[in-house]
């Protein structure tokens, strides 16, 4: 353990110190005054280093800078805010040690010191500063995890397509590490592919496990079943493989599934609770809005499928929730003028056009997942 002893009194630094050694501890270090320790502790560098204290022992009245400003400066030091101060002081005076420990100090004692006294104050702050260690060490161990599983998460994703046939791509900004909202698509044969966007209840690690739950089986199940109706059928099965009676939280999760054919100029999909998607056939919009209800939500469900047709180019637009949410007032209108915007374009990658637009949504509020994707049959 490493121990900095700060007075300006020489007698006192070796009355505390031949007591510490006695107890067992052999790391002391002494200042004789504040800007002493401040020299000691570096506190000017901009190093990110791990505080290589563990306990400060310092006098209340020092020259030039007492006790209670060096307190406050050195806990306003990043790497020094979780060292624990006591102050050592003959100042008997109760408002004084109220203020010690509003500046953020630990504890205090009184001199002349008492060694047992002094010794049982310095093991309760030992005590909280491993424990304030342990949980920093078990953070940064967390941290590390979620990063691990957020590039997981982002690595299962689908790429872009953008063959003779058709273009797909999707923008995707995600409110938190892990989040809820996920897409993919998969070539079922030579003229059809499967595309699904789905957002989970909730957000965070729960909802991110349940998501890489489906998405594990999601490609099975589309490139096997390949109908829409069948397809939310076999994942609402799933979903109630996760449901336990004695809890009290069913996960469940909003979805368009859709089949687009560019042979037979055939889209089939189902919308499980989802924000209706957009198809863009010339001028005209058409609403994804046949299906069913969430999947997941009850052990089965009645499921609507429904069919566009289209005869020359179409684009379809799906998006999450989170994205009329970040528009906040009139979102339904701003996300009318994105989706003009986007069935405007020729790039088949639209990423740019609808950043630009979220940018302009006041869009550091965002408090839930946003993403779109859009198809564009050629």
């Amino acid at each position: 353990m490493s121990i900095i002893i700060v007075d300006d009194n020489a007698t006192n630094q070796l009355i505390i110190k031949a007591i510490l050694n006695k107890a067992g501890y052999e790391d002391l270090k002494a200042a004789s005054s504040a800007i002493e320790l401040y020299s000691l502790l570096d506190i000017e560098s901009d190093s990110a280093a791990e505080s290589n204290v563990d306990l400060i022992l310092m006098d209340m009245m020092m020259p030039e800078i007492d006790g209670l400003e060096a307190c406050k400066t050195i806990l306003q030091v990043e790497r020094y805010k979780d060292v624990p101060i006591i102050f050592v002081t003959a100042l008997g005076d109760s408002s004084k040690m109220a203020e010690a420990l509003d500046a953020g100090a630990s504890d205090y004692v009184m001199k002349p010191i008492n060694k047992m006294e002094l010794l049982a104050r310095i093991r309760s702050a030992l005590r909280l500063k491993r424990e304030i260690d342990w949980h920093k060490e078990r953070d940064k161990q967390v941290k590390f995890k979620l990063e691990l599983a957020k590039k997981v998460q982002r690595n299962v994703l689908s790429q872009p397509i953008n063959d003779e046939n058709i273009a797909i791509s999707a923008v995707y900004q995600p409110s938190s590490e892990l989040a809820g909202d996920f897409y993919a698509w998969y070539r079922i044969d030579d003229s059809r592919y499967g595309v699904i966007l789905l957002d989970m209840m909730g957000h965070g690690i729960a909802s991110s496990l349940v998501c890489m739950y489906i998405s594990s089986v999601l490609k099975d199940t589309i490139t096997r079943i390949t109908k829409p109706n069948l397809v939310v059928q076999e994942l609402n099965r799933y979903m109630n493989q996760l449901y336990k009676k004695e809890e009290l939280l069913n996960y469940y999760f909003t979805a368009i599934y859709l089949v687009l054919d560019t042979d037979k100029r055939t889209v089939e999909y189902v919308n499980a609770g989802h924000p209706p998607g957009k198809a863009l056939i010339g001028d005209q919009v058409t609403l994804l809005t046949e299906g069913c209800c969430a999947v997941g939500l009850f052990e089965t469900i009645e499921i609507r499928q429904g069919m566009i047709s289209y005869e020359d180019h179409m684009k379809i637009v799906l998006y999450t929730d989170g994205l009329s949410e970040s528009m906040g007032d009139n979102g339904e209108d701003k996300l009318n003028l994105l989706v003009e915007q986007l069935s405007g374009s020729e790039s088949a990658e639209p990423a740019a056009i609808v950043r630009d637009f979220i940018s302009g949504q006041n869009s550091d509020n965002q408090k839930d997942d946003i993403c779109l994707v859009m198809i564009a049959a050629k």
